[in-house]
């Protein structure tokens, strides 16, 4: 027999495919709702954010259903072959995010040194038409893809111009399209147009530090916002803001959305507290922690 390589398997992968086994032979029944997103991830041992896109593999397997409020289901699957989905090559989301925040804060801090004017009135406008599109009903996700390549292409480098563009377009594949419909909404972009106007008036200033946080600032917003609980994504989706967690709270009336919200928003920062999400142990029989 010959000799395979041997792949390193990406956490959420391990975790998933623990959880489907566990479906599979009936440790949780079809129609059973699933132990909380803490207690598994204290079961499991891992990160809620690990946790959180295992959940959303399984989602688009079809072997889960999320229900808000209420909890995680298990559903019956669809029989074998039919609308199957190959995750294998998938990247986790939040974990592009992270990566995202760790490049592209360095990139906006070199184009913010290096940009011509022209390049500037080319970020500026990809900056508009995210306003205008939002505004007008249309979903800015293109506006946004060209704003993140312009800054790139603002440092003069084509190695950095392909890597964002490569990590942006990892966002269009089925994972992260789950997981960004559990928390689109207009306002949730609009928020994210604020973020965008400090990186923007960051590089108008020629301000490479401000604009170095300015862009790490919108994609750690971005990680909290993604890693709210599944079943308390209406609040997101009402307030553009990750859901409080440990305990509910009424989720805050939102805001009428306007371009003049969006610009608004520009002149403050956005000073939103990591919440540390508390755990409670707990063991399920059947579960072993994921190393």
């Amino acid at each position: 027999m010959p000799i395979e390589a041997i792949e390193p398997q990406r956490l959420y992968r391990q975790i998933s495919d623990q959880l489907r086994k566990l479906i599979v032979d009936g440790e949780f029944q079809v129609g059973s709702r699933l132990p909380s997103e803490r207690d598994l991830a204290v079961q499991l041992g891992v990160s809620r954010p690990s946790l959180r896109e295992a959940l959303i593999a399984l989602e688009v397997e079809g072997h889960i259903e999320v229900h808000m409020g209420s909890g995680i289901y298990v559903r019956r699957p669809s029989p074998p072959g039919e609308g199957e989905i190959d995750l294998s090559t998938e990247e986790g989301p939040l974990e592009l995010i992270r990566a995202r925040e760790m490049i592209e804060g360095e990139v906006a801090q070199a184009a913010a040194i290096n940009a011509s004017e022209a390049q500037i009135a080319a970020i500026e406008q990809a900056f508009q038409a995210m306003i205008d599109d939002t505004e007008g009903g249309i979903n800015p996700l293109q506006a946004d893809r060209l704003f993140h390549i312009r800054v790139a292409e603002a440092t003069g480098n084509s190695v950095l111009v392909g890597l964002v563009t490569q990590l942006f377009d990892a966002r269009l594949g089925p994972l992260f399209k789950r997981l960004h419909s559990h928390f689109d909404s207009k306002v949730v972009w609009l928020e994210a147009i604020d973020e965008h106007a400090l990186v923007m008036q960051a590089l108008r200033a020629r301000d490479p530090a401000a604009a170095r946080a300015a862009m790490r600032r919108h994609m750690d917003i971005s990680f909290q916002r993604y890693s709210a609980n599944l079943t308390l994504r209406e609040a997101v989706r009402e307030t553009g803001q990750a859901a409080p967690t440990g305990r509910a709270r009424k989720a805050p009336r939102a805001r009428k959305p306007s371009v003049a919200s969006a610009k608004a928003g520009a002149a403050k920062l956005l000073a939103k507290n990591k919440a540390t999400l508390a755990a409670k142990p707990a063991i399920k029989a059947g579960i072993r922690r994921v190393r």
